[in-house]
């Protein structure tokens, strides 16, 4: 399977757009799968670049509800007539940081009609590759929710990310786990995998929200990461370029950073 990273904050290729988001696609055994679309249409302009056509996509999976991860939904259902889209009903929550500015997605429901799949269970999208609803918070410092709401009706609420999917890909006796922001946790998340598959971990990759963690928050998980052992770890979006470069100085293995346009196989 070959993973390639449509949109992110960076970019190094010539012919590329980089912005402050997140969109994967994944080339599977026999489905072809978008996993969220950064802030803007810029993921399937770039798709273009690589060689990808955005029209075949058979499913999008959609992290959690936030602008810089749906943003270019509207974009791809324009597109695409054929995916079915994978999320929670708490996607379409109105998600707030502070009271005042608004993060979440700005799509009108109705056109989403019956293309819709909500998850309330893992579910195999592909021969290997499961949507992963829940992350249990077991490592009660891995996660970040301070100043994300979430508004209903006039009040506002805690967001503690109920909306928030993983992926899990199960290859060759080991797995690996894309995340694209890891509000709950990435550790958490691991956690998760782990407990569900009881294999070793080949790759993390996706965005962990470490750049403004504390430092017990990144203290937690690079402790975790330590025991876990994975064979590669590649950093994105809001990891942060100062953590990428600490996580690199503080864990044995290899770590990397991974921005528009890279491919990695697994």
């Amino acid at each position: 399977m070959q993973i390639t990273t449509l949109i992110e904050n960076l970019v190094y290729q010539s012919g590329l757009i980089a912005e402050h988001g997140l969109s994967f696609y994944l080339e599977g055994y026999n489905k072809k799968i978008l996993f969220d679309t950064g802030q803007s249409g810029h993921f399937i302009e770039n798709a273009k670049v690589l060689g990808i056509d955005i029209s075949e996509v058979d499913a999008l999976v959609i992290s959690h509800g936030h602008y810089d991860h749906t943003g270019g939904l509207e974009a791809f259902l324009k597109l695409n007539a054929k995916a079915s889209i994978f999320m929670k009903p708490a996607a379409l929550d109105a998600k707030y940081h502070g009271e005042k500015r608004f993060i979440g997605t700005s799509l009108d429901s109705h056109l989403l009609n019956n293309r819709i799949h909500l998850v309330e269970e893992i579910i195999e999208i592909d021969k290997g590759v499961f949507v992963m609803p829940d992350s249990p918070l077991v490592h009660a410092l891995d996660s970040s929710f301070c100043g994300f709401k979430i508004k209903k009706g006039d009040q506002f609420e805690e967001d503690t990310f109920i909306d928030e999917l993983f992926l899990t890909i199960v290859r060759s006796g080991k797995m690996s786990i894309i995340s694209s922001c890891s509000h709950r946790g990435i550790s958490n998340m691991i956690n998760e995998a782990v407990r569900t598959f009881l294999l070793p971990v080949d790759l993390i990759l996706g965005g962990f929200h470490l750049k403004y963690s504390t430092q017990e928050q990144y203290d937690e998980v690079v402790a975790y990461l330590r025991e876990l052992k994975p064979e590669r770890l590649g950093v994105s979006h809001c990891t942060g370029i100062e953590k990428f470069c600490e996580l690199k100085k503080d864990l044995s293995f290899p770590v990397f950073y991974n921005m528009t346009g890279n491919r990695i196989t697994i």
